[in-house]
Order: C-alpha cells, then sequence, then structure tokens
C-alpha cells in the first residue's frame, strides 16, 4: 500500500477541510515524514483519519469503556467513531487516497452528518470504497467496506495500527507483542521469511 492523500474536514481538533498531497514535495521525494506540533494541534486526528476511511475506527479509541450522551440524545458508546466530529459542526469525512496491491488506486471515505444539517441531528455514517482508476465505487453497504479495504491493502485494523501505523499509546504494545506476532507481520511487510527464521 502507499499513500497518496488525506483529506478530512472538521474532525476533533481540526475544522475546515484539511489535504495533505503526498504526491507533491516536499512530502513525495521524503524517505520519513514526522508529524510534530503542540498537544491539541491535531497529530493524532491525522492518524485517526486514517482508520476511519479505512477501517471506521479509532485506535486511541479502542480500550474506552463507557457512553456519553451526543447533542441528539443519544447515547454512543466511547469506542464508537462518531465522537470525532467536532463539536459544533453538522458534517465531516476523512477520505484516503492510496495504491493497493494490484497496483491501482483507490479511494476510502468516511462521510459523517447531523441528520437535517441540524446540530442536535442524529448522526449517519456512509462509506465508500471507490477504484479511482475505473471510477467504481465497491461497496453497496457500509458492512462491505472494511472487508475490501482489508483485501485490498492485506491488513487488518489490527495489522495496520501495529506495523504500518502505531499509535503513541500503541509502540510498547508491538515491542511487547509475541516474537511470532512480530515476525509474521514483518515478513508479510517485507515479503520475506527471514523474520520467521529470527524469531525462532
Amino acid at each position: 500500500m502507499k499513500i497518496l492523500r488525506l483529506s478530512l474536514k472538521n474532525l476533533a481538533s481540526l475544522a475546515g477541510t484539511h489535504v495533505i498531497n503526498f504526491e507533491d514535495d516536499p512530502l513525495a521525494h521524503a524517505g520519513l515524514i514526522a508529524i510534530t506540533g503542540k498537544t491539541g494541534a491535531g497529530k493524532s486526528t491525522l492518524l485517526d483519519a486514517m482508520c476511519l476511511a479505512l477501517y471506521d475506527e479509532i485506535p486511541r479509541l479502542r480500550g474506552a469503556s463507557g457512553s456519553l450522551t451526543d447533542a441528539a440524545g443519544k447515547e454512543i458508546s466511547l469506542k464508537d467513531s462518531k465522537h470525532i466530529l467536532r463539536r459544533g459542526t453538522t458534517s465531516g469525512f476523512a477520505e484516503l487516497e492510496f495504491i493497493a496491491l494490484d497496483q491501482k488506486r483507490y479511494s476510502a471515505r468516511w462521510n459523517i452528518r447531523r441528520a437535517h444539517n441540524k446540530l442536535d441531528g442524529n448522526l449517519k455514517v456512509e462509506r465508500a470504497i471507490t477504484c479511482l482508476d475505473e471510477q467504481r465505487i465497491l461497496n453497496q453497504k457500509i458492512s462491505e467496506a472494511t472487508p475490501i479495504v482489508e483485501k485490498l491493502i492485506g491488513l487488518s485494523f489490527e495489522q495496520f495500527t501495529r506495523a504500518v501505523l502505531l499509535a503513541q499509546s500503541e509502540v510498547g504494545a508491538f515491542l511487547k507483542a509475541k516474537d511470532h506476532e512480530r515476525a509474521d507481520l514483518l515478513e508479510y511487510l517485507t515479503n520475506s521469511q527471514i523474520f520467521t527464521e529470527v524469531s525462532k
């Protein structure tokens, strides 16, 4: 998987629309990209947006328990990705464009909006996985999106967050993972058997 562009709107601390194009300089030629900034500036939100677009999940909410009452008066689990919509807004999105294992361009888009565009409207999430090369939407239902993404990039949410996108709190978890789990992920990502041999 090669990440090409990340777009997002009204997610957590990031108000309005933001686009990061990894195909344009200086990012196009950067071997390593660091996301830096002050606390609350939106660094983690950029990473959350990638996971939302691909999996409709947010790594930092995984361990949360309990629920909160939404502006619409509905109880929403703290693990629910709907919490990321910026307060005082009625819609938002996360979209990730990437090249998949088949070398085609795809877009994974996660949309959230409040009913009737009202601040206290019920929240609704929509997802679309699109083959950009063919201009074709691949999923008919929201439940079909994640399995399609997993097939396109060859990684589950767990594998993606452990090997490709380690959340700040998850770096230790990868390092503490069992040898065979780390070896399996590294073997898959590098397309080699050497890590399995090393873990023995």
